[in-house]
This record gives structure tokens, C-alpha cells and sequence, in this order.
């Protein structure tokens, strides 16, 4: 059963472009599990693009999350697949 409907911040690591997405305090993570979730989106991303520079991710963005039983999950389709790979 879902928690709560929350937000993260998502972007594209800048060596390789591998999804990576925001943990927190300037840092940054490939597993959606360890990123940082919150009610405003937009205070997520201005955190997000106020670390360290350059950024570690490139075109960072905010996405819906659903936060279940511990899990963070993306809402839509596509951050999904970028979270988890393709679908069969």
C-alpha cells in the first residue's frame, strides 16, 4: 500500500550519462533506493543544483515517486525504465 505520492530529483550522470539520482548534502546515486525524497519538488532541485560544481548530473529534473512499504518506486512509465531497465 502507498505512504505517500512524494517527489526526487533525477538527471544523467555527466561522465557517461547513466541515470543517477540525488541522495542528498551534494551527493549522488545510480539506485533510486538510496535517493532523497520529499514533499516540494522545487526545494528538492534547488538543493540538487546548489552542491558542489560541476554538477555530477547533467539536465537534473523532478519526478514523481510513490513510496511503498520502504520502496521508492517512479510513478511514470519512462523514469521506470531509466530506474530499472526495460520492460518485457
Amino acid at each position: 500500500m502507498s505512504e505517500a505520492l512524494r517527489h526526487a530529483v533525477t538527471g544523467n550522470r555527466l561522465r557517461d550519462g547513466v541515470p543517477i539520482y540525488f541522495a542528498g548534502k551534494g551527493k549522488w546515486t545510480p539506485k533510486i533506493a538510496e535517493a532523497l525524497t520529499g514533499e516540494n519538488g522545487d526545494t528538492l532541485l534547488a538543493e540538487a543544483l546548489d552542491g558542489p560544481k560541476p554538477l555530477e548530473a547533467v539536465g537534473p529534473y523532478v519526478i514523481d515517486v510513490d513510496v511503498a512499504d520502504g520502496s521508492i518506486q517512479p510513478v511514470g512509465l519512462k523514469e521506470r525504465i531509466r530506474a530499472f531497465g526495460p520492460t518485457v
